[in-house]
């Protein structure tokens, strides 16, 4: 074993033994919605770095590979369906596990305000009526019915979360191998003088000017963000200290490899500057080119069901942040409700889910601008809770550091390098948020803005908690009363 591990959790209700290893791992995947984050960001990648893109991937990676690595021997250590608040409480004390639960907390929220307008724009697309797609009232009418949809599924069991993402990944992930092999196809055997013959020398991060390095790695890092609601399930797991670790390991290898190739095979057809100049939706356009009607459908419909497969496996992590809280007494006692006969967090759930309808209101009400940069704090927010939670790993195991070089290495050397990492991604986000032109109010950029009153919110929340069930705030930082 890597550590000495702590005796299990006490059980909170869920179904415990449900989940193998591939389920879990399906969960991390299906949970970045990886057909989306290509359509989305694939572009902005490939921008300021060109044909080195799929290296930009290939590095943005090791970071998250890092971060995985801390979830995995944290939750060796302590398998707890609240991960960053528990394991964070139980090493920095319970002020900052609260902040860290909120962080997951206002990330999924976030979120969801754009999953929701992404799904009712892609259902129209998916369908080809581009008019309905155009409406604001119509997508939001159907993104608020994509989420009381993936809501209902969460709160039906972990089973049917289990099936869903099973058959809705399936999908996705068939959509994206058809699109790279025909835009592979095409690059060889269309004659196009802009297409490009695929080399190793896009894997080469080394090819890149630094300053443009930056800038896509900033985009590129949180396309992986996601996997770590394989870990939030640990307690609902065929083996709850080693399932859920392993998965999100594999859930990042996965992911690399499901983007390199998807990124090699869309720049092979017409180089980096048709990806950059279709960076709204980069598969959409490739579809277009390479995919013959009704087929290029198929990659609406699969960034449609890769939005609701990330829409569900959003709403499952929160639901179990916020049931963790309240078994520790750092929430109200009904979020910690467990559904008798479903084994579901269903008031959190579904609290959840009408804060969703009610955030994504507010923000789509105030025009495509306001959400767009509402949306950027996401990055912010990310890496406060990602960095948070490496950075405790090596404080959660202490002196236990030191017994072997496996255990260094693992909860020591690759966490505190991802924890590094994510604190430089803050602060430079934070620079780039704040050179970038789009709505301000009183001077500020709208998006540091946001993360500064959502990161506030929490605080002034914890200090009126405290106020009220000051028991929790009492305790030590292993966890016991002082």
């Amino acid at each position: 074993m890597l550590t000495a591990p702590s005796p299990l959790p006490a059980s909170k209700g869920l179904r415990a033994g449900t989940l193998g290893q591939v389920a879990t791992v399906v969960i991390g995947v299906g949970s970045t919605a990886p057909a989306y984050s290509l359509a989305a960001s694939l572009g902005l990648v490939a921008g300021p770095v060109g044909l080195q893109a799929p290296a930009v991937l290939l590095l943005s990676f090791l970071p998250m590979f890092c971060v995985a690595v801390a979830y995995a021997a944290m939750n060796r250590r302590e398998p707890d369906c609240g991960t960053t608040f528990q394991w964070v409480r139980r090493a920095m004390g319970p002020s900052l596990g609260w902040l860290g639960g909120w962080g997951i907390l206002v990330a999924d929220l976030l979120v969801m305000a754009s999953l929701a307008q992404i799904a009712g724009a892609y259902s129209f697309q998916a369908l080809g009526w581009q008019a309905a797609a155009a409406s604001r009232p119509a997508v939001m009418a159907v993104g608020i019915t994509w989420i009381f949809v993936m809501t209902w599924s969460c709160y039906r069991g972990i089973k049917t979360t289990a099936r869903l993402q099973w058959m809705l990944l399936s999908v996705e992930l068939f959509a994206l191998l058809l699109l790279s092999a025909a835009a592979l196809w095409s690059a060889y055997h269309s004659g196009d003088s802009a297409s490009v013959a695929p080399t190793l020398a896009w894997l080469n991060p080394f090819a890149i000017k630094p300053a443009a390095l930056g800038q896509g790695f900033l985009v590129a890092i949180f396309i992986y963000w996601g996997w770590d609601s394989a870990v939030a399930v640990n307690e609902e797991s065929s083996n709850a200290r080693h399932v859920p670790g392993r998965a999100a390991v594999i859930s990042t290898a996965m992911l690399v490899l499901i983007y390199v190739v998807a990124a090699v095979g869309a720049q092979s057809f017409r180089g980096s500057a048709f990806l950059a100049s279709h960076a709204d939706d980069v598969l959409a356009a490739l579809a277009r080119h390479v995919l013959p009607a009704p087929w290029d459908r198929l990659v609406a419909l699969a960034v449609l069901i890769s939005v609701a497969a990330c829409m569900q496996t959003t709403i499952l992590p929160t639901a179990r942040t916020c049931l963790s809280m309240a078994s520790a007494g750092a929430l109200p006692a009904v979020f910690g409700a467990v559904h008798g006969e479903r084994k579901t967090p269903h008031v959190a759930t579904w609290a959840f889910g009408a804060a969703s309808v009610v955030w994504y209101l507010a923000q789509a009400s105030l025009g495509p601008d306001v959400l767009a940069s509402t949306i950027s704090a996401l990055g912010l927010v990310i890496a406060f809770y990602l960095g948070l939670s490496s950075v405790a790993c090596p404080l959660l195991h202490g002196r236990e550091l030191f017994g072997s070089p496996k255990v260094f290495l693992l909860a020591g050397l690759l966490p505190l390098l991802g924890g590094g990492v994510f604190a430089w991604v803050f602060v430079a986000s934070a620079f780039d948020l704040w050179r970038q032109s789009g709505p301000r109010i009183a001077g500020l950029p709208v998006a540091l803005l946001a993360t500064a009153v959502l990161l506030g919110l929490g605080v002034l929340l914890m200090l009126l908690w405290r106020w009220r069930r000051p028991d929790y705030f009492r305790r030590k930082l292993d966890g016991s009363s002082s």
